[in-house]
């Protein structure tokens, strides 16, 4: 139908009736009737003549849409079939391969819809034909132009594979090659601590992802602090502070002091402006309070030492740094300065005054 559809859409645009276009074409009123009623088609010729006559082309009149076959635009087909979890884009993957074997886009597209579909389903044969691919992709990485994909993310994704086929040492003498910036340390510690005989080796590791894992945790809750302030999101501030921060407590070992510590102190003085800028005053000073209470505690025995951590039991000379400030007064009062809030730091002033000495 979409031939009718289309010379009546086209018709009505330029304002004929159908008798007028009949006069031009050289035909009946009763054919063009016929065409744009879908009871019968022009013959390609009189197609040709209509598609003239409207300043188009052929392909436009009846409907054909030329596919777009560049590797760019397959590469983001066979992702939709991924995140759709669409078996049919097997099968598009494996004619793409079929005309671009060499294109790191459609190599690599195609083995991440591999490894999807045999991880899900433990298909051996999809899995194997993930590797291969992964491989190939390997050997195209030149052309890669995402910075998210590097030989050690192949090799991951590789190794992921070989979990699926039951290899576990394949896997994580994969990740262990590949382990940049112990970027599998997770990985490698649930394999080991799962997989093995020697859940031991796994700690080390895991030890590890934790440590990483605060340091990723505080960066990303500063992030958001800092888009949400300049949305003006006050509530949303608050969110991820306490999400943060719930985040951060569960790794306290007892009392101890710890850096946390200093997090701590920084993001209550965060809290504090937000609750400014929610008009609270109240729940401003109280926060502004905790920061001066954290602050003075740590900077009493300051301590970067792991073992006051929770879980971390192995570092292999793993340590922690901030970027917050020297001690966690001066992070305070550096978080405090970049808020540009006179009524903050007026109100900090205070509480350094009225509080301090009762710390």
């Amino acid at each position: 139908m979409k031939i009718a559809e289309n010379i009546r859409a086209l018709r009505r645009e330029k304002g004929l009736t159908q008798e007028q276009l009949a006069g031009v074409l050289g035909v009946t009123t009763g054919a063009v009737y016929k065409w744009e009623a879908g009871l019968s088609q022009p013959e390609l010729g009189m197609l040709a003549g209509i598609a003239d006559f409207f300043d188009t082309s052929v392909d436009v009149i009846i409907g054909y849409e030329v596919r777009n076959n560049r590797p760019e635009t397959i590469a983001e087909r066979l992702s939709a079939y991924r995140n759709k979890k669409d078996r049919a884009g097997l099968a598009e993957a494996d004619m793409a391969l079929k005309k671009y074997p060499n294109n790191f886009s459609v190599v690599y597209g195609s083995a991440s819809l591999y490894l999807v579909f045999g991880m899900e389903t433990g298909e051996a044969p999809l899995l194997r034909r993930a590797i291969e691919l992964l491989e190939s992709a390997r050997l195209l990485l030149a052309q890669n132009t995402d910075p998210r994909i590097s030989e050690s993310t192949l090799c991951g994704e590789m190794a992921e594979a070989w979990l699926g086929l039951g290899n576990n040492e394949r896997a994580v003498e994969l990740m262990k090659k590949h382990n940049v910036g112990g970027m599998y340390n997770d990985e490698i510690g649930l394999t080991l601590a799962a997989y093995s005989d020697k859940p031991e080796e796994a700690v080390p590791y895991l030890s590890e992802a934790i440590l990483k894992g605060i340091v990723r945790l505080i960066q990303t809750v500063f992030g958001y602090v800092n888009v949400y302030f300049t949305r003006k999101d006050y509530t949303s501030v608050l969110a991820v502070i306490e999400w943060g921060r719930s985040s951060l407590d569960g790794l306290r070992n007892g009392d101890a002091v710890s850096f946390i510590d200093k997090v701590d102190a920084t993001l209550f003085a965060c809290s504090a402006a937000a609750h400014l800028g929610m008009k609270d005053t109240g729940a401003a000073r109280m926060s502004l309070c905790r920061a001066l209470e954290l602050s003075a505690r740590f900077d009493a025995a300051p301590s970067y030492d792991v073992a006051s951590l929770r879980f971390v039991t192995h570092t292999r000379q793993f340590g922690v740094y901030d970027d917050l400030g020297t001690t966690a007064l001066e992070s305070v009062e550096k978080a405090i300065g970049g808020f540009d809030d006179p009524a903050l730091v007026a109100m900090w002033g205070e509480v350094k005054e009225n509080e301090g000495k009762n710390i």
